[in-house]
């Protein structure tokens, strides 16, 4: 019988990737979400398929699935400045009912489940590069906490439960990811950028574009994530590409991609924005022996490529007007 897999936030960027994964790897997929931030269209192609399933559903409200499961992914969060405003109690929310609710599933399953974590957990750190024993600098009561302290008690509520009813958990801390099905105006720097170049308008840089990201493409994100569901390390892993570079250095790869002539605007840094992120992937190294493949510039070929197929109005569409009240604040 193949092992049945059970993903939330299936119709999300990373959600509906692992879905592909795990339905090429001959697992029983069931895709769950609520589509507050998730898109069907992210996994119409899977819907044919004998060994798909969805369930429309809010993973903070109570979650029953018939029959039995292996595993449980759970990637139902909303991942982008924007969410976080337009959305927080929600945010907070399935960070903990909804992570408790699926524990619990697990539970009675008796099935492993793996939680996204973030890197946001470590804030904007005190030490680069960021190592899984960090403990992070988090400002709770900023624009940003609602996200970033949901994923910190989702870490410690996800602990309990493997230390006090020796469930099988596995934490992976995600950094900075891109690929095709991204939200093209989410906020995240990339798409940002990507959008600004197909418009022709210029790019904006917050701060002085001397604050640092590292981009990891999608494709080694799923592999990364896929070799933790299965290994023995039930503590934190993070999983990213530790290819460092300034904001201001990427806005002239993102010019050069896509051969436009804009200029790099600079505006006022938001609050409690990372001056650095860069993952220290030692552990996934020795644990899971797995370390990104895809260059950079790969990367963004791809994923330029698939922004420019998306409709003109998806190019034009905002996505959530207080975003310049966070960036002022």
């Amino acid at each position: 019988m193949a092992k049945r897999v059970l993903i939330t936030g299936a119709a999300g960027f990373l959600g509906s990737h692992l879905c592909d994964r795990f339905i090429k790897e001959g697992y029983q997929v069931i895709g769950m979400d609520n589509l507050i931030t998730g898109d069907l269209k992210n996994i119409e192609h899977l819907f044919p398929l004998e060994n798909f399933e969805f369930y429309n559903h809010d993973v903070s409200k109570f979650v029953h699935l018939p029959g039995h499961l292996d595993y449980i992914l759970h990637f139902a969060s909303p991942a982008s400045p924007i969410d976080y405003l337009k959305i927080p109690i929600q945010t907070l929310k399935v960070g903990s009912l909804g992570t408790h609710n699926l524990l619990g599933l697990a539970k009675v399953k008796k099935a492993r489940i793996l939680v996204a974590s973030t890197s946001e957990i470590y804030g904007d750190p005190d030490i680069h590069p960021q190592n899984e024993d960090y403990w992070g600098n988090v400002n709770p009561v900023g624009p940003r906490g609602v996200y970033d302290e949901a994923k910190r008690f989702q870490e410690a509520m996800t602990m309990a439960y493997h230390t006090y009813h020796a469930l099988e958990t596995r934490i992976v801390r995600i950094f900075n990811t891109y690929g095709p099905r991204m939200r093209l105006n989410d906020g995240r720097v990339l798409p940002a950028f990507i959008g600004q170049a197909l418009r022709g308008e210029d790019l904006t840089v917050f701060g002085d574009g001397s604050q640092t990201r590292s981009f990891c493409y999608v494709d080694d994100l799923v592999e990364g994530i896929y070799r933790l569901l299965l290994s023995d390390c039930s503590s934190p892993v993070n999983i990213g590409n530790p290819d460092e570079i300034t904001i201001s250095d990427f806005a002239e790869e993102i010019i050069a991609l896509t051969g436009t002539e804009q200029k790099v605007i600079y505006k006022d840094l938001p609050v409690d924005d990372p001056k650095q992120r860069q993952p220290d992937i030692s552990k996934a190294k020795s644990v899971l022996d797995w370390e990104p493949k895809v260059k950079r510039s790969e990367g963004l070929k791809l994923t330029y490529g698939y922004f420019k197929s998306l409709p003109k109005e998806e190019l034009y569409k905002k996505e959530h007007k207080n975003f310049e009240a966070y960036i002022k604040s």
